[in-house]
């Protein structure tokens, strides 16, 4: 958990995406999160959380739906949001908090 810490308390913002293998939404975003990565580049990083591997970190976020995004600033939640997205909605989110 004190990893996780480490990983949204970053000057730029997180984007965090819960996803499992076998949710077809959660794979439907790959693609999605590629396309945000590379039009934020380094103004932005994209973090993405097997839920079935860190379920206790899924468990204290209290993620239920899949995916679930959230971003961070700084180490504070800013957005969050469950369901599928699409890049240029997560995008303009992004370039709110850069």
């Amino acid at each position: 958990m004190s990893k996780f810490g480490e990983l949204i308390d970053l000057q730029v913002p997180v984007l965090l995406d819960f996803y499992t293998e076998w949710n077809e939404a959660s794979v439907a975003m790959h693609p999605v999160l590629k396309d945000v990565a590379a039009a934020l580049g380094d103004r932005a990083r994209i973090i993405k959380i097997d839920v079935d591997k860190n379920s206790e970190l899924a468990e204290a976020l209290r993620v239920k739906g899949l995916p679930t995004l959230m971003i961070y600033k700084e180490g504070e939640m800013k957005w969050r949001q469950s369901g599928e997205q699409d890049a240029n909605t997560l995008i303009g989110l992004i370039k709110e908090y850069v």
